[in-house]
């Protein structure tokens, strides 16, 4: 290739390609004629086509086109440097502005050209290496955590080189892994996946630190022992093993072991509750964001350390166990476990209106578990009775708002609230009450909601109000309806001596002291029958 055959090509040019520090870019800019004159004159120059003819050779061999590389071209010229337009010293002087202002260094201060010409030297910047920020299982923990964890769990395992059964693990449970002791089993069967029947030092350690447990906060350590390896969310059968060992070790329910159907309604009773407060999807599954919005595992450990298990009001207390069960049974009249409209009519001394409860059997507001079509099995009745006794909580308000949303609309109209106070007015008749008229009712429900229409209610309207669950008790309640309008003392004075206990939590109270005096009646008064038999005549 020889330079006409150069000078004979045709392509769009870059000035910057000219690489002419002695002229003014826009000088160049200016005048494309001066330019393609130059570029003619510089293909001209005998330095040009030594540089070209070298650059087409080493292409030829396969060597790397640099420009201000170092291999020697013809006639001894030491590198590919790009020969001057100007004669030496012939250079006119640059701009006394400085060079970091130049309209030229500014733009390439930016980066090379993105054209990457062979023709220009371009020097990358270095490349940095970034460090993993994503972890299947998790951040690793730090070195000193991991020391830490490791250095307890040699000092445990010194005297147990042959491994530890399930009655020794609880010390590991509580000591090493600061979780509730009674999930001592359900860890242990986890780590033993052979059912050896011990777990020795290197499974426990695998199991933790290859499941990144040390960076897991507790709520995720306790979601994570508990589910099934393939699921991402907890069934109510996930928590039947840990209330087991519960109920085996906790001294406040030792009295419950000679009763072992007793021991499992009390198990059930605290799964419904928990389902009932923390599954706010009602959907029978409980994810680990759902776990740690609630207040389980505060409760968890709360159990594990007080040896009184009343004290525990949330879900564990046996108190609140035996008022369920007996308000339950008190209902049951054939006791097959089963109850109908009739009897739930009757809940409360006849508190609840027809409609209210035809709205409850026709499942709106929560599809019964009970597979016995027109009856409330047990896990129902729990979500009624503390929809029901406490209508503070959210997940009563959200059940008692479906059952009065007729048309599912998500809305309380006037009509909707009328249809269910209608049958209140007609109980307070019967009864030779003063009737009150539903638009004075109606006001005062406006009042004490406040809604953000004038129109309708919405559930965040109810959500958003203190006095919500007397809202519902005007519509459908007419003992609470009468004890809230005539401001019984003793309820005000309960309220104010403990404003931390819920609605619930003073319900069960009161009925489980109503409770156990009938017990204790009729105790008293079968004993005396049978001292009085023992006193008769023989003859």
């Amino acid at each position: 290739m020889d330079m006409d055959a150069v000078g004979d090509l045709e392509f769009p040019l870059d000035l910057e390609m000219l690489q002419l520090p002695e002229v003014s870019y826009f000088a160049l800019k200016s005048n494309p004629y001066v330019v393609e004159a130059l570029f003619s004159q510089w293909l001209s120059l005998p330095e040009t086509g030594r540089l070209v003819n070298s650059l087409i050779t080493d292409a030829k061999s396969g060597a790397s086109l640099n420009v201000g590389g170092n291999s020697t071209g013809m006639d001894g010229v030491s590198n590919h440097s790009l020969p001057s337009m100007f004669p030496g010293g012939s250079t006119p002087p640059l701009s006394p502005r400085s060079a970091s202002s130049s309209p030229r260094m500014v733009k390439q201060r930016f980066g090379p050209s993105s054209l990457g010409s062979p023709l220009k030297l371009v020097c990358e910047p270095a490349r940095e290496a970034i460090p993993q920020f994503y972890f299947t299982t998790g951040c690793p923990a730090p070195n000193a955590t991991t020391e830490d964890f490791l250095s307890k769990v040699n000092q445990f395992f010194l005297s147990r080189s042959d491994g530890v059964q399930i009655k020794e693990f609880k010390s590991v449970t509580k000591e090493i892994c600061k979780l509730p002791s009674y999930l001592s089993t359900t860890l242990f069967r986890k780590i033993d996946a052979n059912c050896s029947g011990k777990v020795s030092r290197e499974q426990f350690i695998n199991y933790w630190i290859t499941s990144n447990m040390l960076t897991m906060d507790l709520a995720t350590q306790v979601f994570t022992i508990l589910k099934e390896p393939e699921r991402n969310y907890l069934v109510q059968d996930d928590f039947k093993p840990a209330l087991q060992e519960l109920l085996a070790t906790h001294p406040g329910l030792e009295f419950l072991q000679s009763t072992p159907e007793f021991q499992e309604r009390y198990a059930e009773t605290v799964i419904y509750r928990i389902f009932y407060y923390i599954n706010r999807s009602s959907n029978g599954r409980i994810t680990l964001r759902e776990l740690k919005r609630g207040n389980l595992i505060a409760a968890m450990q709360h159990v594990d350390k007080e040896e009184d298990i009343n004290k525990v009001l949330k879900y564990f207390s046996y108190e609140h166990f035996y008022v369920i069960y007996c308000k339950f049974w008190e209902l049951d009249n054939d006791h097959d476990f089963f109850i109908e409209k009739e009897n739930v009519i009757k809940y409360g001394n006849h508190a609840l209106t027809y409609r209210i409860v035809d709205r409850i059997f026709s499942q709106v507001p929560r599809k019964f578990t009970c597979n016995v079509e027109g009856r409330m099995g047990y896990e129902d009745f729990v979500f009624f009775i503390l929809a029901e006794e406490d209508k503070s909580s959210e997940p009563s308000l959200e059940y008692w708002f479906k059952c009065i949303d007729l048309d599912g609309n998500g809305v309380l109209t006037r009509k909707e609230m009328h249809y269910f106070f209608e049958e209140q007015l007609h109980r307070m008749e019967c009864m030779a009450q003063e009737p009150v008229l539903f638009e004075d009712i109606l006001c005062q429900i406006f009042d004490m909601i406040g809604p953000e229409n004038e129109e309708c209610i919405t559930l965040r309207d109810i959500k958003n109000c203190k006095l919500a669950g007397h809202v519902f008790n005007i519509l459908f309640n007419l003992n609470k309806f009468v004890a809230f309008e005539s401001r019984d003392p003793f309820l005000i004075r309960q309220e104010h001596e403990d404003p931390t206990l819920t609605e619930w939590d003073r319900f069960a109270h009161r009925e489980y002291i109503r409770l156990s005096m009938e017990e204790e009646a009729e105790d008293a008064s079968n004993a005396s029958d049978a001292w009085d038999e023992s006193l008769e005549a023989p003859f």
